[in-house]
Order: C-alpha cells, then structure tokens, then sequence
C-alpha cells in the first residue's frame, strides 16, 4: 500500500477524513466508494486509492456537487492528475467568487460604520419636495473644493434617519422663534434675535460644518439674494428672509467684535 496504508478499517478511515461512519457506510451503499478489501470476518477495509478517490470526493461536494454529480465526474475515467487539474480549477473559481463576497460585504461594513444612506421613502419622509439631493451638483460646483463641503458630506453621510427627523425639527423650532420675534416685533440687531441667529449658527456647525460668524453672514446674505432661500423663508411668514439675514449679520458683528 502506498504511503504505509494498509487496510484501514472504516472507523480509522472517518477519523482521518473527518466523515461519519454512516456517511462512508451511505457511499458504498450508492456505489460511490466501495471498499477494495475485505477482513476475514467481513470488515470494510479501504486501500491508498481508496482514500484517494474518498478525497476527490469529499473536495467536489465541498465545491457544491451533488452525490450523482460526484459519481459522473469519477466515472469519467480521468487520471487522479487531471481531477486535480479540475479540481484547482474549481476551487480558484470559488476563491474568486469569495473575493468578490467580501469585498462587497467589507464595502457594506464600511457604508454600515458611516451610516445607513435614506431610502428615497425615507428622504421624502425627511424632507418632502425639498430634497437637497436635487441641488446636490450646484453644491458641489460652488463649494466643492472647500474643507466645509468636505466636513458636511462626511458627517452627513454618517447620518440616520432619526439623526436627519432630529436636524429638522431644530431647524423648523429656529425658524419658528425667527417668525414669532418678526410678528411680535422685536427689532433684527436685538439681543432677542441675535440669540436666535447664534443657536442658528452653532446648529449648522453641530450638525454639518464648522461656520465662523462670517461664514454665517455670507449665508445670511445669500438668504436675500437666492430667491430660492428667500421663497422658503416668505412661506413661513412675509418679511422673513430679510429679518434672518439681518439678525444673521447683526450676530456675526456681535461675535466677531
């Protein structure tokens, strides 16, 4: 016997390939492997090519073939070399199939760390018709090279849902106090709205960027000369847009002095 093999019973054979006895009890049954010898008091006993052939077929069903499979693909009357040559290339075509699960689970684990993205639901829920995906390129085109738009997409992409329900209802109860400071007429370079422009402020550095009070008094600027901006804020309350952009300035010298 080759390699020192001789005769081995079937409970040492299960032992060295990690099968059950039933299982190899099963394969002779089917005819699939079939012990070579027997003992004189009718034992099992399985040869080198015995255990050969057991490997061979213990690889294809690994790789996913059926038992009837496995018994064509050995019954084509193949040499062991080029079942080996079938085999490594089976197993490299898994081994590039796995490569591609993990990386697509590695990519799922690294968008899971960052944040789940919204679901288009979930973004109409969050923000209605006014969905700032749809000026995403704008963005992008006029303050893409800065370090605030890197900041931004980098902890927005981090956000939940929860986190985005969250962002609106500080930005809606800020705008809320704009428009009632408007209606009870309490002057835009008040302490009162000030107050308000500086909660403002620090929510925009909370949640997306770092913005310095300049910062913020170029965005109360463009409030006025956006129509865009100014329409959001004349649909809460006439005269709005103007007033924040006022309060805005008025806090950014307020904090700059």
């Amino acid at each position: 016997m080759d390699g020192g093999v001789d005769g081995l019973t079937v409970g040492e054979v299960a032992g060295l390939a990690g099968v059950t006895v039933r299982t190899l009890h099963h394969y002779d049954r089917i005819g699939l492997l079939s012990p070579s010898g027997r003992t004189a008091s009718g034992y099992r006993q399985y040869s080198a090519a015995d255990l050969d052939r057991l490997h061979a077929v213990l690889l294809y069903r690994d790789l996913g073939f059926s038992l009837e499979d496995v018994a064509a693909l050995l019954a084509d009357d193949a040499d062991p070399a080029a079942h080996l040559r079938r085999q490594h290339a089976l197993l490299r075509a898994r081994l590039e199939r796995t490569q591609q699960m993990v990386a697509a689970v590695e990519k799922e684990m690294e968008a899971r760390e960052m944040g789940i993205p919204l679901t288009p639901e979930e973004r109409f829920e969050v923000f209605g018709e006014h969905d700032p995906e749809q000026y995403e390129a704008e963005v992008q085109e006029r303050w893409g090279e800065t370090d605030a738009y890197a900041q931004s997409k980098r902890r927005t992409g981090a956000y939940s849902k929860q986190d985005w329900l969250r962002i609106k209802a500080e930005g809606e109860d800020v705008e809320a106090r704009f428009a009632a400071a408007l209606a009870a007429g309490v002057a835009a370079d008040s302490a009162q709205a000030m107050d308000i422009a500086e909660e403002h402020r620090q929510q925009i550095s909370r949640n997306f960027y770092d913005c310095p009070p300049q910062m913020h008094a170029g965005l109360g600027r463009m409030y006025v000369e956006d129509e865009r901006f100014t329409a959001h804020y004349e649909k809460r309350a006439a005269g709005l847009a103007q007033y924040v952009s006022d309060a805005v300035q008025a806090n950014a010298v307020r904090q700059g002095g």
